[in-house]
């Protein structure tokens, strides 16, 4: 694997009672970027998202976090490697925001080991890092969505991890905290060097803040590639069967994705 490869998939399938829903994928996932997953509903896109972390077992192929396979090593190990945010987190509820980014250090402990200072050092710097320094004695459930969302994300990064994996991480969220969260995910890229990668389902929040874009359609991978090459070979038209156009984003100088109508199915 060269050394760029981070995660690599190699002829993945899954199927469920039968019913297969990722067929013979292959892909490679190079260090340092972000990578954004689109596709319409139920076309695999979660279930991608989920064999990369090791949560859904595929019926045939492997996948390799550096040059390990995956599905042989042991969770702490990955733990140390990857840490992975899913669309709802609904486990922790009543403690404060510190006790919860503490958890982030679970992988990192020996058993015999209690609260160590580098511990520590690690939590207050991902609890800093998502701007939560005055909330963390907050307990969860007293904060809006957008801060609980930082919370967890902070307790994923304190796993120190290298690749962050992300299932619909603004769903549920007003706009205005969408943008806070893509702000802090593209921060978190450029400042700490950790490869991304997200379900997504806003189009334009993909463009914007990714370096490569996988389309998923029919349980394959339609097309992978930079923004503006996607944008401009007018996939997203044929997958998500919408007549659209690109607008420029005169500020960003980047282009917008406007769907104007859906067409027959």
């Amino acid at each position: 694997m060269s050394k760029d490869i981070i995660l690599k998939i190699e002829n993945i399938t899954i199927s469920y009672n039968e019913h297969k829903v990722i067929d013979n994928i292959n892909l490679s996932i190079e260090k340092g970027k972000i990578y954004s997953i689109i596709g319409p509903n139920g076309c695999g896109k979660t279930t991608l998202l989920r064999t990369m972390s090791r949560n859904t077992k595929p019926k045939f192929g492997n996948v390799f976090l550096e040059d390990k396979d995956m599905f042989k090593m042991k969770t702490k190990d990955v733990a140390k490697k990857m840490a992975v945010l899913c669309q709802r987190n609904d486990g922790f509820t009543e403690g404060t925001v510190r006790e919860l980014v503490q958890y982030g250090r679970f992988s990192h402990k020996r058993w015999w080991k209690g609260k160590e200072d580098e511990d520590d050092k690690i939590v207050d710097w991902a609890i800093n890092k998502t701007g939560l320094q005055d909330l963390q004695y907050r307990n969860l459930n007293t904060l809006s969505g957008g801060e609980r969302q930082r919370a967890w994300i902070a307790m994923a990064i304190a796993q120190k991890p290298e690749v962050l994996l992300l299932d619909e991480p603004t769903t549920y969220l007003d706009i205005s905290h969408q943008l806070e969260i893509m702000e802090l995910i593209s921060k978190l890229n450029k400042e700490e060097g950790i490869t991304i990668i997200m379900v997504i389902h806003d189009i334009n929040h993909a463009i914007r803040y990714s370096d490569e874009i996988i389309v998923i359609q029919d349980k394959k991978i339609f097309i992978k590639g930079g923004p503006l090459t996607i944008l401009e070979s007018g996939v997203l038209e044929k997958v998500f069967k919408v007549e659209a156009e690109l607008i420029q984003d005169k500020e960003g100088n980047k282009p917008i994705f406007y769907a104007k109508r859906a067409l027959r199915r």
